[in-house]
């Protein structure tokens, strides 16, 4: 029996009546159904597992990104591992440099007596109270010298030469006599000059 010879309206479209339907219809209906389960399954279960597959996709290439970097990190480490070392190091150098608290006194003698030295004349040497930092501590100390300016140079020189560490700061020179000047003319140098000793609480932190 062909489709286009069915009368549709004779047929009892009833379920519990299916076995009584035209061939056609029935493989139609089995086709229709078989697709619309097929369907289901992909809507309800392989999008599913499409959408897990993604979110795995995107973990796995967050993973990817983390790996690299720790392994540039790893690689780099041993690079890392050597510089810190040579940090340490310097950083002990200049911690040996500093004068323990008891030897704070004598290198401010060596101080005095190197401007003396130089061919000076003290105005001012006046300590300020030490400035605590982190792991060491700075006593500055207030200088006002007179003598010409080869006098003063040789000072700075003398000062840079200390095996201790000195360090200048807001230095000037003027002329004493500013309406006459000449090379051996008497300059005033004001200066502040730091030094530094060790806090021993601090030792101990500095491995």
């Amino acid at each position: 029996m062909k489709l286009a010879e069915l009368n549709l309206t004779d047929i009892d479209w009833d379920f519990n009546s299916a076995w009584s339907w035209p061939l056609p219809i029935r493989i139609g209906v089995i086709v229709l159904s078989c697709i619309s389960i097929l369907g289901a399954g992909v809507y309800y279960d392989t999008l599913g597992q499409l959408q897990v597959l993604e979110t795995l996709q995107k973990k796995e290439t967050e993973l990817k990104m983390v790996f690299e970097l720790k392994h540039n990190q790893s690689s780099n480490l041993s690079a890392y591992q050597q510089q810190l070392k040579s940090i340490k190091q310097k950083l002990q150098d200049i911690i040996k440099q500093m004068p323990m608290e008891e030897e704070v006194a004598g290198l401010v003698i060596d101080i005095s007596q190197t401007g003396i030295a130089s061919g000076l004349e003290f105005k001012l040497f006046k300590p300020a109270p030490p400035i605590h930092q982190e792991f060491y501590s700075e006593l500055p100390i207030s200088i006002e010298v007179v003598g010409e300016y080869e006098e003063l140079l040789l000072f700075i020189s003398g000062l840079a030469a200390l095996p201790r560490i000195v360090t200048i700061h807001d230095l000037t020179i003027v002329p004493v006599d500013k309406t006459k000047i000449t090379k051996q003319s008497k300059m005033l140098m004001s200066v502040t000059v730091k030094t530094y000793y060790e806090n021993k609480s601090a030792k101990s932190d500095v491995k």
